[in-house]
């Protein structure tokens, strides 16, 4: 099964480039253009899928996620609108606009340093990191060679997301 997902990837990968290497035909300043913006957006999109994830699959591991809504709630409910908890048991005639406040506030998670590590650790993965250094030096790189041309960079880019996407679901789901 893995090695079916691997080469639909693979084949998919390999029809965008074939289409950006025919750019080479027309010019080596589109092509250099369409490569760079295609291929730093392609592995940003794959990069933020596999870091994110790692980082649910180590959740779920660790035992912090726990599915408790059976099957059937989550379809009938899926963002938990009708759970039958009301806000307050009070009758209408005694509720305090006050005393509301009070207890949704209270069911606000504080910030606190473990929900700040999950979150930075999960942003700064150098799966994330690297395809935006790619993707700031080789911006900087075709501007420098007064190669950049935004009218082939902008939707090479836009390629680089639908591929990276199509990928990442072959791939990671």
């Amino acid at each position: 099964m893995m090695r079916i997902m691997v080469k639909r990837a693979i084949s998919i990968f390999g029809i965008a480039e074939l289409f950006i290497f025919a750019t080479y035909l027309f010019s080596s300043k589109i092509f250099a253009n369409v490569e760079v913006a295609f291929f730093s957006a392609f592995l940003i999109i794959v990069g933020a899928s596999y870091a994110y994830r790692k980082m649910v699959i180590a959740k779920v591991e660790s035992g912090e996620y726990v599915e408790d809504r059976e099957l059937l709630d989550q379809i009938e409910d899926p963002h938990e609108l009708y759970d039958g908890k009301e806000i307050n048991d009070a009758p209408p005639e005694e509720l305090s606009l006050k005393e509301i406040v009070k207890e949704e506030k209270a069911k606000v998670k504080p910030l606190n340093v473990k929900n700040i590590k999950h979150g930075i650790r999960g942003s700064v993965s150098i799966f994330r990191v690297l395809p935006y250094l790619f993707l700031i030096l080789g911006f900087i790189a075709l501007k420098n060679n007064n190669i950049l041309d935004l009218w082939y960079y902008l939707p090479a880019l836009f390629v680089g997301i639908i591929t990276g996407s199509l990928i990442s679901k072959e791939l990671f789901i």
